[in-house]
């Protein structure tokens, strides 16, 4: 026989991670808890106000602050599942997250996001200014305070008001350049502001069971479906003429002009299949909620194409 020889249940112990191996299944629950999905968009809206900001920023703290942004939002993430943990474990959709499935300890998640969100604040304000850094504390204590601890549990308008912390980023990016806010940046907030209720409604159509099973009045829940998806078609209807504020007063070209327009005439046809979709006398949907997971989807995509279209006229000059 050729080769070398070995005993029973070595190949089996040589699959074993050895010590100081990390497991990444584990790191990926630390990174679970920052909600990276979330995440995305929120560095990405951060770095159009940075862009969009005039003057200039040296690149590497242009990038420190990118990335204070990412680890405030994360750590309002971690903090908002540490809260949630109760309601999260009763929700489909939410129960094999870190923290409800047993993979992660309460206490471990809130030092974490504490953590995450006091070092992305400080960290700010030593590499840009103080106004940036009040901006992202501000904005971190709305969504933890204001969203997750208070509004949530409490009323159907949870989204509308607690929206607004998901809207801070352009401000805190155009700061960040500035060390200050002026009216760009705050429209740039509004649309961001008026854009989440329709996208997380959307969502709440086809999970109002989840939300109904763990007590949490989203407007679907309170309201009905037939309700929400009128105010749907209503948000959008507001949003559409607002996503054109950028280039009426003149800090974005034609090129966005027309690329916010014709993003939000799709954004408006499908807020208007989600009205129109077979219902039955309640406003449930007869479609398995088609139209509302196709809206939930389609939002995502606007708001980052519509961001993205920003600076375009700088590249595409019309």
């Amino acid at each position: 026989m050729s080769g070398t020889a070995t005993t029973p249940g070595q190949g089996a112990r040589a699959s074993l991670p050895t010590a100081g191996t990390p497991d990444l299944s584990e790191v990926g629950d630390w990174i679970a808890l920052l909600k990276p999905r979330v995440m995305y968009l929120v560095v990405f809206a951060g770095l159009i106000g940075l862009l969009m900001a005039p003057g200039g920023l040296h690149p590497v703290l242009a990038a420190t602050a990118i990335l204070c942004i990412a680890l405030g939002a994360g750590g309002a993430g971690a903090i908002n599942m540490w809260y949630d943990r109760d309601i999260d474990a009763v929700m489909r959709r939410t129960a094999r997250r870190p923290v409800p499935a047993g993979r992660i300890e309460p206490g471990a998640a809130l030092g974490f996001g504490v953590g995450l969100s006091v070092a992305s604040v400080v960290i700010l304000g030593l590499a840009t200014n103080g106004v940036a850094a009040a901006s992202l504390a501000f904005s971190i204590a709305f969504y933890v305070f204001v969203y997750t601890m208070w509004l949530k549990r409490r009323t159907p308008q949870n989204i509308v008001i607690g929206g607004a912390a998901g809207a801070f980023p352009p401000i805190v990016g155009w700061a960040s350049v500035t060390g200050g806010v002026s009216l760009e940046p705050l429209v740039l907030f509004a649309i961001i502001f008026m854009w989440t209720p329709p996208h997380f409604w959307a969502l709440s159509l086809w999970a109002h069971a989840d939300y109904e099973r763990a007590g949490v009045p989203m407007l679907p829940v309170a309201s009905g479906a037939r309700a929400t998806r009128l105010q749907i078609l209503l948000y959008t209807l507001a949003l559409v003429p607002l996503s054109l504020a950028p280039w009426a007063l003149g800090f974005a070209g034609p090129a966005y002009a027309v690329a916010a327009t014709l993003l939000g005439l799709r954004f408006l046809w499908h807020a208007w299949r989600v009205w129109r979709e077979p219902q039955d006398a309640l406003g449930r949907s007869l479609a398995n909620d088609a139209a509302a997971k196709k809206t939930f989807r389609y939002s995502l995509l606007y708001l980052a194409a519509l961001f993205a279209a920003l600076p375009l006229d700088r590249l595409v000059p019309l």
